[in-house]
């Protein structure tokens, strides 16, 4: 049911998104703004605002371009971690900083935001100016809450953080992943659900559960899963220093000497490894394993989603089953997305 939907409200989506990208461009621009989009993907994001808007009462006609507009941001956001991490598979393929260089990337990025923007322009005249002017205060807000967390990860690999907690790894997650994957999608919908007055935070503690179930499941498939089910390179977390929950719980667990070991390593950059690289991520995978790490991950997520699950049940006890067909499998999705979230991959 929740890949159904998916697909459904991918699609509007996507089809609404390219039909707004300009078809005169200049090279190498416009067009590929459309690449990211085009590829093979969940659309997580729009279906997730499409949904909540129909799962409490609204049309899902008015919220198909608040919908374009989160996935349009998104695909701006994955542009330009693409260059920041020095990816070189997104969604299977080379990513664009890899096919085009990080000149072209970075300007792709930055149109695919304006693109948003414009997006967010349109809402005044298909919603309104009172309700375009919260979605534009809830734009601002997912935009800033998002770059403090990339900030915080950056900060943490420049400066070489080792004496991170798991709290820390969970307060980047509030800040990276949540705000803008799950927490911007279902405030956006309920607005245009139940318009501008309406309290738009009541998602919020789901957003932030299920964000952080999310996140350590995207990391646990960088190191244990496939290409094919991940789309970006494997163990390229480790390749880069990113401080995960998993780093996080080996550096707590290891012993004096691994310790040592593992700060040396995450105290140089990719490009300053050399040769040795590939041996020390081999030995890192085998003490993430050793000491459980990946496992106490999944644990961590599996909790996370039993709350997401009992959050989203509480809500949406307190609404009006009224609405039809489509209203009724909004609010199964939500109920069962938590679950999805965490078997993904596996």
């Amino acid at each position: 049911m929740v890949e159904r939907v998916l697909d459904r409200y991918r699609e509007r989506t996507v089809e609404a998104l390219l039909r707004h990208i300009p078809e005169q461009s200049p090279p190498y621009l416009y067009e590929l703004a459309a690449d990211y989009p085009g590829r093979p993907c969940k659309g997580l994001r729009a279906a997730l605002c499409l949904a909540t808007c129909v799962a409490f009462g609204g049309d899902p006609a008015r919220a198909l371009n608040p919908a374009v507009t989160v996935e349009l941001f998104h695909n701006a956001f994955l542009i330009h971690d693409d260059i920041q991490d020095g990816s070189e598979l997104r969604r299977g393929e080379p990513t664009l900083p890899a096919a085009y260089g990080v000149e072209v990337a970075l300007n792709v990025g930055n149109a695919t935001n304006l693109l948003g923007l414009q997006r967010l322009m349109a809402n005044r005249r298909e919603l309104g100016g009172e309700l375009a002017w919260r979605l534009f205060e809830e734009t601002e807000l997912m935009c800033r809450q998002s770059l403090e967390g990339q900030a915080l990860e950056i900060a943490w690999i420049r400066d070489n953080a080792c004496g991170l907690v798991p709290g820390d790894y969970y307060r980047m997650c509030l800040k990276k992943t949540s705000w803008y994957t799950f927490l911007y999608p279902c405030r956006t919908g309920l607005l245009v659900a139940e318009g501008a007055a309406t309290e738009a935070n009541r998602l919020d503690r789901f957003g932030w559960y299920l964000g952080a179930a999310f996140q350590i499941q995207d990391d646990v498939l960088n190191l244990a899963g496939t290409e094919a089910d991940y789309g970006k390179e494997i163990a390229g977390d480790l390749w880069e220093g990113k401080r995960t929950l998993m780093l996080i719980h080996l550096l707590e667990r290891c012993t004096t000497a691994e310790r040592v070991r593992i700060v040396r390593y995450l105290s140089r950059t990719r490009a300053q490894r050399g040769p040795d690289a590939a041996e020390d991520v081999q030995w890192l995978l085998d003490r993430l394993a050793a000491y459980d790490c990946v496992e106490s991950a999944r644990q961590a997520a599996a909790g996370l989603v039993e709350a997401a699950e009992r959050e989203i049940d509480r809500v949406l006890g307190a609404v009006d089953d009224e609405g039809g067909q489509e209203a009724d499998e909004a609010r199964e999705f939500l109920f069962a997305l938590p679950g999805f979230v965490v078997e993904r991959g596996r």
